[in-house]
């Protein structure tokens, strides 16, 4: 099976990235894909104006794509942001503000699936603290979704990237989504297995699809080391998709990777043509 019958989605913000974000949805379409995903566009706005909202969703309807997955509001990624929802005072609050806005916008498009990102510990605030307020916060997302239609990820990232981060395995965020769940009685709360944070945090990946595929909302992959396209690395991706595959997983692959030197449809010379269209 490997690459050719899996369901391929690509992120924007992290892909086509030589280009400005409106001409983004486009590229994808002509490389191939019919599905994009993206992280909150806006690093330093919840609230965008509506223009620029209209904007992007005209960008996407225009390119003929699906948008599959939205991040909440999560400030600067890349860079040192990792979420916002359990940070008190001002990022909270922002994160806040734009649940309902982002809620809209993926509904517009038809998306599915919202991934909120768990946020950094802060020096000074009782972790405990931010954990509530991360409960809190992750409820009103899950019942934004469930508004829509849609699932509410929650994500684990990697300890030597994001060390501030709380969430650095798979048990961490499982145990996260289950706690979303009971709060709300929704059960839209699902795990985003994205296999290069795990194999950064060295998690034994088969065991992982093996035990978590059934809670698994979304999937993710780039190669270890480095973050780049499959084949750069050592990570068995194509072999681990098929282990999803027989676990049970028919949703999307989201490819989340650095291009590296590598510019539009060349970014994708890995990925046969014909296996890039959702079918």
């Amino acid at each position: 099976m490997g690459f050719a019958d899996q369901r391929f989605t690509v992120n924007l913000s992290i892909l086509f990235t030589e280009l400005p974000l409106p001409e983004r949805p486009a590229a994808a379409a002509a490389a191939g894909f019919t599905a994009v995903e993206l992280w909150w566009p806006w690093a330093d706005s919840p609230t965008p104006a509506r223009s620029e909202l209209d904007a992007l969703r005209k960008a996407v309807d225009d390119a003929g794509v699906r948008l599959t997955g939205l991040n909440f509001y999560a400030g600067r990624l890349p860079g040192p942001d990792r979420g916002a929802l359990s940070v008190p005072g001002e990022e909270s609050e922002r994160f806040r503000a734009n649940v309902q806005v982002a809620a809209d916008f993926a509904e517009a498009l038809g998306c599915t699936a919202l991934n909120a990102l768990y946020g950094n510990r802060v020096d000074g605030v009782d972790p405990a603290e931010q954990d509530a307020l991360a409960l809190e916060n992750l409820a009103l997302a899950a019942r934004a979704a469930d508004r829509i239609g849609a699932v509410l990820l929650v994500e684990a990232l990697n300890g030597p990237e994001s060390p501030r981060y709380p969430l650095v395995s798979a048990p961490a965020a499982i145990g996260i989504v289950d706690k979303v769940n009971e709060a709300t009685g929704l059960g839209n709360a699902k795990f985003l297995m994205d296999l290069y944070h795990l194999s950064m945090n060295g998690e034994d990946l088969p065991s992982v699809i093996e035990r978590y595929t059934p809670k698994t909302g979304h999937v993710q992959i780039a190669d270890d080391p480095g973050r780049g396209a499959p084949g750069t690395g050592s990570l068995p991706l194509a072999d681990l998709l098929d282990r999803l595959a027989k676990a049970g997983y028919e949703g999307w692959i989201g490819l989340e990777y650095k291009p590296g030197d590598r510019t539009g449809a060349d970014t994708f010379a890995w990925l046969p043509p014909t296996a890039r269209a959702a079918r």
